[in-house]
């Protein structure tokens, strides 16, 4: 196949080679705080100081945070690949961007955006947001981080669907294979016969579902595959 359709979901195993942290990393962010407090709607309504600080954290980690080897070689792939090429992260941070990459579909939505629970308007996230901020189109004082929480709809499913629908190759990146809608993609893309590749430093959930395994870093890793994609 000359131009392959290529969809690509990436996860928290990508951004942590740049030193941002998983739930599972002993000492980080996540392991200082529950996820039910930080992650949920409920969580906000219980503590929204607590939760603004916690993604306030995040922001300024992330903002200093470089991309990495496997940003790099994903930002080529789109650049120079003659076919589709769809870039599906569960990452809140802007690793890809800074990468270079362009239209990066961002199902968990986004640390540097802020999003109005009155007419869900969204615009930049200053570094520091706070309880009570404003939104700059109507005004109500219901500011809230532009992050998909537990129990909440992941962003631009149908987008996701159909580019899925229509691959010919899926690649899921530094992504435990635990969390749904996610977990399912790999099912779906070889439903429509397309070829599945896992690069993960450990074995996701969903491992045995994928025909090409490549255990390692992502820096090591997604180079070499893109490297193969392009010839």
């Amino acid at each position: 196949m000359a131009h392959p359709s290529i969809v690509i979901l990436t996860g928290a195993g990508i951004s942590a080679e740049s030193g941002l942290g998983t739930f599972r990393d002993e000492g980080g962010l996540w392991a200082q705080h529950r996820i039910e407090d930080v992650a949920t709607p409920e969580g906000f309504a219980r503590n929204p100081q607590l939760v603004v600080d916690f993604y306030n954290a995040r922001r300024a980690q992330a903002a200093t945070a470089t991309p990495n080897a496997g940003h790099v070689a994903l930002a080529r792939l789109q650049a120079e690949h003659q076919g589709d090429v769809t870039l599906v992260t569960q990452n809140v941070d802007d690793l890809h961007e800074k990468a270079g990459s362009s239209d990066v579909i961002h199902m968990h939505g986004a640390l540097n955006s802020a999003l109005c629970r009155a007419c869900d308007h969204r615009w930049p996230a200053p570094l520091e947001m706070r309880v009570g901020g404003v939104c700059p189109s109507c005004a109500a004082p219901r500011a809230r981080p532009d992050i998909v929480w537990f129990g909440e709809i992941p962003y631009h499913m149908e987008r996701i669907e159909r580019a899925l629908a229509a691959a010919d190759i899926f690649a899921a990146i530094g992504t435990s294979g635990n969390v749904y809608p996610a977990a399912g993609f790999v099912q779906m893309a070889t439903h429509i016969g397309a070829k599945t590749v896992e690069m993960n430093l450990d074995p996701g959930e969903t491992v045995a579902l994928f025909e090409d395994t490549r255990p390692g870093k992502a820096s090591q890793t997604v180079p070499a595959w893109v490297d193969e994609i392009l010839g």
